[in-house]
């Protein structure tokens, strides 16, 4: 196996002194508005709005407009899930991952009573991301471990870096895809075939309620959280460099914004979204549904695959505009694309050969991974820990054991190990 490339952190912090010595002598500027490609973006919003309005439900154009405040919210803060893991795993540095124990905090906090009480904005039934612990998961969740550190962002990553111009997360996106629909086709024989312990969650399983429940998950964060700082204290990592941004209430529009600003945002808006279409933020069964109808139209017999049976028939024969997912990740993309543009920072990218490589192998292990373990970093990891299912803490630990793995394989692919100071997901 390729020996490891280490960072060298003594070097990356005094750089980081370095660069904060600049920021006092110079203000770190934006780049002008690409008012055209904002005009361009907000068009194409809507009109898809437009669409939805008159072909769709209310819940479907709302949704929309939840997509798009994701997107900016990701964007603005470069929030990553995959960036988090590696700082973690890379330098020991765990600023991006309490920011995750303070978005999980608000997320439980807020889903706990929509659980309880069935709240929705259609008076349609409400139910979290509870899935099965088993052989499926423990595969799945590793797998995508190690794929979204070669592919360069993880579900959420992908779609906002992809809307904001970096044009090797196409390839990652279309390997995506084509790994979720080749999971989609195996996924009875994981499920059937393979060990389960069944679902379990910490709210309806365990006799403590939502309360107690809720109680269990914040004491659980905390630790986690202590436990980032004391690894911290012991390396005594880089933090992560500040971004150019506007000031006042302009840097809601151009600018970074604070990763625990962001992580508020992002409970609140999967919460919005739990009460809209009745489950949690998801993103990769949307990537399952594209691939699934084109190997349709390539004249594979997809409606016979055990995966789309039952309730997931109507949503293969349905429009890809009626399904929630797929107009979620739509509006994740635009919302990054007009939030890039606002900052002047939406510019496509080179691709080099070994990062293609690292992408097409990234993709697919994504792909295959999240429907193996019921959901990505968002539906399993985001959506099932907010849900209360002991699946999200399962996923994060193997996704954070696949993350370890994938350092050693990055030099394979003439990756080096990420940096602290990296600012994509």
């Amino acid at each position: 196996m390729s020996t490891i490339q280490t960072v060298d952190v003594s070097s990356v912090q005094n750089s980081h002194n370095q660069d904060n010595q600049n920021q006092n002598n110079q203000k770190l500027t934006l780049a002008a508005p690409q008012k055209t490609l904002v005009v361009g973006g907000a068009v194409v919003g809507l009109g898809l709005l437009v669409y939805l309005l008159t072909t769709q439900s209310l819940s479907q154009s709302l949704l929309l407009i939840l997509g798009f405040l994701l997107g900016l919210t990701l964007f603005h803060a470069r929030f990553g899930f995959t960036s988090a893991f590696q700082r973690m795993a890379a330098v020991g540095n765990g600023q991006a991952l309490r920011a995750h124990m303070l978005m999980l905090a608000v997320a439980v906090t807020l889903f706990a009573p929509i659980l309880a009480y069935g709240v929705s904005f259609f008076d349609i039934p409400v139910a979290g991301d509870v899935a099965p612990v088993g052989v499926s998961l423990v595969v799945g969740a590793f797998l995508f471990g190690v794929g979204m550190q070669l592919g360069g962002g993880c579900a959420s990553g992908t779609l906002f870096t992809m809307g904001s111009g970096r044009t090797i997360m196409f390839i990652t996106l279309i390997f995506f895809i084509i790994g979720s629909t080749i999971g989609a086709y195996h996924l009875p024989f994981w499920t059937e075939q393979m060990p389960s312990l069944g679902s379990y969650s910490l709210a309806t399983s365990t006799g403590w309620g939502y309360g107690g429940a809720w109680l269990a998950s914040i004491v659980l964060f905390g630790l986690i959280a202590w436990i980032t700082l004391v690894i911290e204290k012991k390396k005594n990592p880089p933090r992560i460099a500040p971004l150019p941004s506007a000031v006042g209430w302009k840097r809601l529009l151009r600018g970074s914004w604070p990763l625990f600003a962001a992580a508020v945002a992002l409970a609140v808006l999967n919460a919005l979204t739990l009460m809209t279409r009745g489950s949690p933020w998801g993103i990769t069964s949307g990537f399952a549904l594209w691939g699934s109808k084109l190997a349709s139209l390539g004249g594979i017999d997809v409606a016979s695959w055990g995966y789309w049976q039952g309730n997931r028939a109507a949503i293969l024969q349905g429009s890809i505009f009626a399904d929630t997912t797929t107009v979620l990740n739509f509006g994740i993309i635009i919302g990054a694309f007009v939030a890039s543009a606002a900052a002047g920072l939406f510019k496509l990218t080179n691709i080099t050969w070994n990062r293609f490589l690292a992408s097409v192998v990234g993709g697919l292990l994504m792909g295959y991974g999240a429907r193996l373990a019921f959901g990505c970093n968002i539906g399993a990891y985001f959506g099932g820990i907010a849900s209360f299912s002991l699946h999200g803490y399962v996923w994060g630990i193997l996704a954070m054991a696949g993350t370890f793995v994938a350092l050693y394989l990055r030099p394979l692919f003439g990756l080096s190990v990420p940096k602290q100071t990296d600012t994509f997901c």
